[in-house]
Order: structure tokens, then C-alpha cells, then sequence
């Protein structure tokens, strides 16, 4: 019987030998964990700056309409020059001007470019969109995961207190059968058989411990808190459950809220501008243009004029790419392949979304019919504990009948409670198909 205290009690201390001495517990509801993620996950980080890229991509995109200025300015040493004649005889020395300098100022707008700036700037846009969305995605992936991790310490917990009980009634038991055996009621197959049955729900309960230990640990590393924190469940949440709704209604969401399906339509509209873009190749592009040079010495003189000149000039250019004329179709063709397959991208989507949300609604609907089944399992365990309890305190049955009878209300209790929770579980799974976690 020592041996077994201690056992219990080293799995009662087990979280505080794994994590330490300055255990802190810290009670949590699912929205607190939320909130915590959206500030502490380092993925839901990386991704904000992906956005914050793309958003400043824009503006990179947005620099193409305005003007370009070029400005230059250069100091040099010329030496002599030698002039002879074609033959290079009668060659001679000729004294050049030896300080040059030059200054450069060069301007230039474009006025018309086929549409590709425009188009580059609307594709920057939508990928900057792109960007908002990819987080918004992880954002729910890691919410989603939060919420199954902290569920399933409940049921743990359930789990632990079950076998606790069990544990103590298995032990009470035990008691009882070597006092019978010492009476010459009871052979020591019986005390055999309730040990190992002990022994079995001992390993349980560490494994329970263990696996609580596990997840734990992992909703303290993706909420960035202290490796010594213990997150303590809000039981309450179970008191309140989610109300069904139409399925329709939840399709109509999916359409519209999540972020995949948006990402498609986006996908969409990036192609067609990709398109527009490349049939802006085969445009003009048309730049106004103004310079001023200031040069000396005049070098293009015989013998060279050692003075400064200023010249200056505004026009017009026209640049066409006549290559593109044979080369851009290929490309054309190119980029509507890829516009036909983002739409058929998008309808594979839809498809798979309205499957998806349907599974994640009748699941969810299940759930209830499961949690009503329990309530009556939980019901008939009550009475048939009742009624064993009642014939076992007038010696009309075996206390194993008594034991088999407290194990199957623990059972249904057990299954009553998780079966309310897998309605929450349900709930934010549908939440999350729909993209409304």
C-alpha cells in the first residue's frame, strides 16, 4: 500500500519535476489564447512582415510613374593630342586644353507605356492582398490549433480523474478481497487479477500526465510564454454550448470569408493583369524628355576652343520593341493558359470548400445526437449503480458486481463530459472550413 501511495503521489508532482521549481499557472479561456497568439506567434509574425513587404512592393510599383532624374558631374585631365596625316607621317604634337569637366542634368517622364505600368502596379496591389490573406490563414491554423490542443487537455484531465477514481475504488476492492482470502472466501487468482487491473490503470494515469505535459508544452511555445507555465483549462466554457446552424448559411460564409477561396479569385485577377501586361509590348512607349550639358573644354574643334559650353534641349521619345511583333504572342497564349487554369483552380476550390464545410456541419450536428445518446448512457449507468448498490448493501451480489457497476457510471460520466466538448471541438472545426475561426 506504500508503494502505491508513493506511485500516486509521484504522478501528482511529475508536471513540477519536469518543469521545476517556479511553476506558474495560468488560467486561460480560448479567447485569451487567441489574443495572446495574434501578439506572441512567431508565425503569425513572419507573415505580418511578408504583408508589410508586399505593401511596401506597391509603392516600389507606384515609383514608376514618377520622373527620372539623372544628375552627373566629372572632373578629368587631357592630355596632348597628335595629329598626322592618313599615311601617319607628318605627325605633330597638338596641345590640348588639359582641365575637363562636365555637368549633366537629365529628365524624363513617361507619358504612355501600353498600360504596363498600370498593370505592374494593380499586380503589386493584388499580391499585397495575397499577402493579407496567407496571414489571415495562419492566423486561423494556428487558432485552430490552439483550440484542439486545449480541448484535448480537458479531456485529459477528464481522462485523469476518471482513472483516479477507479484507482481508489480498484484499491477499496483489493482491501476487501484479502480480507476475504483470509476468511477462506476468496482465492489469490482474485487479488491477482484486481493488481494487474491496478497496475493498468496506474500506467494510465502517467500516460494521462504525460500527454498533458506534452501539449502543454506545446501551447506554451506557440503562445511564447515561459517554459514553466502551467495553462489551467476554463471548465466553464462546456456550460454554454454553440447553437446549430443552416448549413446554407454556412456555405453562403465559406464563399465569401475564407481566405483560400479569396486567394483563388485574386489568383484570377493577377493573371488577367499578367496578360494585360504582356500585350503592352506590343505598344509604344512614349517619354517626354529635357537635359542641359555643361561642358568645356570644346574638344570637337581643331585646334580644341579652351572654353566652357552650355547646351541644352526638351523632345519626345517614341520607343517600339518591334521583336515583340512575333515574339509576344507565344507569351499571350501563355499567360491565358494560366488564366483558364486559376478559374479552374477556383471552381476545384468551391468544390472542395462546399464538401468540406458539409462533412464539418453534419459532424458537427452529429455531436448533439452523440451528446443526447450520452446523456440517456449516463442515465441507465445511474440506475444500474443504483440498483447494484442497493442489492450489494443487502448481499444479493459480489462486490465486482458493485465494481463493474461504478465503472461503467465513471465511463458514462466520462463520456457525457467529453461528448460536450467534442460539440465545441465540432463547432470551431466548422468555424475554421468556413473561415470564420
Amino acid at each position: 500500500m506504500i508503494k502505491k501511495i508513493l506511485i500516486v503521489a509521484f504522478l501528482a508532482i511529475s508536471p513540477v519535476i519536469l518543469w521545476g521549481q517556479d511553476v506558474q499557472t495560468r488560467k486561460m479561456s480560448i479567447e485569451d489564447m487567441f489574443i495572446l497568439a495574434e501578439s506572441n506567434s512567431r508565425s503569425i509574425q513572419i507573415f505580418d512582415i511578408a504583408e508589410k513587404e508586399a505593401e511596401q512592393a506597391v509603392k516600389v510599383a507606384q515609383n514608376a510613374k514618377l520622373p527620372s532624374i539623372d544628375a552627373s558631374l566629372s572632373g578629368s585631365f587631357l592630355g596632348n593630342g597628335w595629329i598626322a596625316d592618313r599615311d601617319f607621317s607628318n605627325g605633330q604634337k597638338a596641345p590640348m586644353p588639359h582641365w575637363g569637366n562636365n555637368f549633366a542634368l537629365e529628365a524624363s517622364q513617361v507619358v504612355y507605356a501600353g498600360g504596363a505600368i498600370s498593370s505592374s502596379i494593380e499586380i503589386a496591389k493584388l499580391q499585397h492582398q495575397s499577402a493579407r490573406l496567407d496571414k489571415e490563414k495562419i492566423r486561423q491554423d494556428i487558432r485552430f490549433i490552439l483550440v484542439g490542443n486545449y480541448l484535448e487537455i480537458y479531456k485529459l484531465y477528464n481522462q485523469k480523474e476518471v482513472y483516479l477514481k477507479n484507482i481508489d475504488q480498484t484499491e477499496k476492492l483489493l482491501s476487501d478481497i484479502k480480507a476475504k482470502q483470509n476468511e477462506g472466501l476468496a482465492i489469490k487468482n482474485d487479488i491477482t487479477r484486481y493488481e494487474l487491473q491496478l497496475k493498468s490503470l496506474e500506467l494510465a494515469l502517467l500516460q494521462a500526465e504525460n500527454h498533458i505535459t506534452i501539449i502543454n508544452n506545446q501551447l506554451v511555445t506557440i503562445l511564447q510564454l515561459p517554459k514553466e507555465t502551467i495553462i489551467e483549462i476554463d471548465k466553464s466554457l462546456t456550460e454554454q454550448l454553440p447553437s446549430i446552424q443552416n448549413s446554407s448559411e454556412r456555405q453562403h460564409l465559406a464563399q465569401n470569408s475564407l481566405p483560400s477561396l479569396q486567394q483563388a479569385r485574386l489568383g484570377i485577377e493577377q493573371s488577367k493583369k499578367n496578360e494585360a501586361l504582356i500585350k503592352s509590348e506590343r505598344l509604344p512607349s512614349v517619354a517626354l524628355f529635357a537635359a542641359n550639358h555643361f561642358d568645356g573644354p570644346i574638344t570637337i574643334e581643331v585646334p580644341p576652343i579652351n572654353k566652357n559650353f552650355n547646351y541644352w534641349y526638351v523632345g519626345v521619345s517614341v520607343k517600339f520593341n518591334v521583336a515583340s511583333i512575333y515574339k509576344s504572342g507565344k507569351k499571350v497564349k501563355q499567360a491565358k493558359f494560366s488564366t483558364q487554369r486559376a478559374i479552374e483552380n477556383e471552381l476545384l476550390l468551391k468544390e472542395n470548400v462546399q464538401t468540406e464545410v458539409k462533412a464539418a456541419h453534419v459532424h458537427f450536428v452529429e455531436s448533439f445526437t452523440i451528446y443526447d445518446t450520452q446523456i440517456k448512457s449516463l442515465e441507465l449507468a445511474t440506475q444500474n449503480y443504483s440498483t447494484v448498490n442497493n442489492r450489494y448493501l443487502n448481499d444479493l451480489v459480489l462486490i465486482t458486481d458493485m465494481l463493474d457497476a461504478s465503472n461503467s457510471k465513471l465511463s458514462a460520466e466520462l463520456q457525457l463530459a467529453n461528448a460536450r466538448i467534442n460539440i465545441l471541438f465540432n463547432y470551431y472545426k466548422l468555424k475554421k472550413a468556413t473561415g470564420d475561426l
